[in-house]
């Protein structure tokens, strides 16, 4: 297949971006390339399912698309964590646990019956107290701790239902000591960094103990994201987010542990916080559920894109729709509909600076600060930003300014976590030496890249000494002039 040069898939004006999931019904590389010029913008390989060989198919194939296109693509890798799970029952029963009846949950490895079943978790026996809760099967079933002792657990059903096989079991009421990386975490972490993915995705955070773990693990190698899933890690959102690369609001297991009418505000409570300190934040799950089935959304999902949108959330996230759905691609067009459109009402500006993010008292944030500024007072195509780590590119972000941020880096491995930044364009290219030089290459890659025409004005970000780690000092406005394309320089 022949090479597209990059204006064959042409550059987002959205500045949200999307992340698709891949599975059975996406990971084909002809479906792949599909979502991606359906408008995907990074793509989620779930831990939880599959196995190593079938994922570094997909690693690779995704590969050959950012290769094809000559256009960096994120690839996140989502670890399973410490999922907790009832034991069996007898010959495979469905066993009905009525309203108001005990159950008790032990450590008994005998296959469950209708009085009990084994919790082959036995740290939990050492925590659990006397009114907690105990959901099961995603909160179909609601336990209430009665008395828990060392070997069991006795409860009473607040909300009876259908139990059978290794149900999941969430514990909302007490922070759980279990480690956040099992096993199979650690040996698919090794997996993820091996093949080069960008992102990991840490899940069932708790505590900030559990990044600095998968911290220690990943060996300074690509970026983390803190899956918020559980009301522990509410309380601690702070700490964990500055240990983090990025957040992601989980809201399926998040729903699951809270009541469902809480979420929507911690919802807006997570995004605030992260970009308030600058942190890319994700929403996901369930946000176009019923395409899963379905060739279009319901009016409440769209709605509730929208509403992601309108916060200011870096990306959106499509789960089972893109890895297992019928209609993968229609749910990437769908997605990628919406959000243009919310970003296109006169009121997005305004509601997505609703909540300040005020600038650090530091020279790149001021001059990050006065990007946003700038483009608000005089007419600018694009912020072009000089980076080797992405810091700056995230201040700038931050701001969320009216134009489009073209992100310029020495570094692959930067360019490619930049896909879940918001606004960001990022675009791999040599380095720069001299003020001279970065003036030229800003014009032209901004030219080349779709983010300006003759007359267009740029403001351009970067830090003398050039290459130097967070020595942002130097912001610059130019215009540009009709024969800039034609300069042509090895970029």
């Amino acid at each position: 297949m022949a090479k597209h040069e990059p204006s064959k898939l042409n550059p987002r004006r959205r500045k949200v971006k999307i992340l698709a999931t891949v599975g059975p019904a996406s990971r084909d590389p002809d479906m792949l390339r599909r979502l991606l010029l359906a408008g995907a913008d990074a793509f989620r390989v779930n831990m939880s399912h599959g196995d190593h060989a079938g994922h570094a198919k997909t690693i690779d194939a995704i590969r050959a698309l950012e290769k094809e296109f000559a256009r960096p693509i994120a690839i996140l890798c989502d670890l399973q964590g410490p999922k907790l799970r009832v034991g069996t029952f007898k010959e495979g029963e469905r066993i009905v646990i009525p309203h108001g009846r005990h159950f008790t949950l032990d450590r008994n490895p005998e296959p469950g019956d209708a009085t009990r079943v084994c919790l082959p978790h036995p740290e939990l026996f050492g925590v659990l107290e006397k009114g907690q809760r105990l959901l099961i099967d995603d909160g179909k079933i609601r336990l209430k701790v009665v008395k828990a002792s060392d070997d069991e657990i006795l409860t009473t059903a607040e909300v009876g239902g259908v139990i059978s096989d290794r149900k999941g079991v969430n514990v909302p009421d007490a922070v759980v000591p279990v480690p956040a990386l099992t096993d199979k975490d650690r040996s698919d972490l090794a997996f993820a960094i091996e093949h080069g993915a960008d992102w990991i995705a840490l899940s069932f955070v708790q505590r900030p103990e559990d990044i600095a773990e998968a911290r220690k693990l990943m060996g300074g190698y690509g970026a983390l994201c803190a899956k918020i899933e559980k009301p522990a890690a509410v309380t601690r959102l702070d700490e964990i987010l500055e240990l983090s690369d990025a957040v992601m609001v989980a809201r399926g297991d998040l729903g699951v542990e809270l009541n469902p009418e809480d979420v929507p505000s911690l919802q807006k409570q997570i995004v605030n916080t992260a970009r308030s300190i600058g942190k890319p934040v994700i929403v996901a799950t369930q946000m176009l559920e019923s395409m899963i089935e379905n060739p279009t959304p319901t009016r409440a999902e769209v709605s509730d894109v929208a509403n992601a949108v309108y916060d200011g959330a870096d990306a959106v996230m499509l789960s089972a729709e893109t890895a297992a759905g019928q209609w993968p691609e229609e749910a990437v067009t769908m997605m990628d509909r919406i959000a243009q459109k919310i970003e296109g009402d006169s009121s997005y500006a305004k509601r997505i600076r609703f909540h300040e993010t005020r600038p650090d008292s530091t020279t790149a944030d001021a001059l990050s600060h006065a990007c946003m500024t700038i483009a608000e007072t005089v007419k600018i195509s694009a912020v072009v930003v000089f980076t080797g780590s992405g810091s700056t590119a995230r201040r700038v972000s931050r701001e969320r300014p009216a134009v489009p941020v073209l992100v310029l880096t020495p570094s692959v491995l930067t360019a490619r976590r930049l896909g879940l930044l918001w606004g960001a364009h990022a675009v791999a290219t040599r380095d720069i030496g001299s003020f001279e030089g970065m003036i030229a290459k800003g014009k032209r890659m901004a030219l080349r890249h779709g983010f300006g025409e003759a007359g267009s004005k740029l403001i351009m970000l970067a830090g003398v000494p050039f290459g130097t780690p967070g020595s942002t000092n130097l912001l610059h406005v130019v215009s540009l002039a009709g024969d800039e394309l034609k300069k042509h320089s090895p970029d």
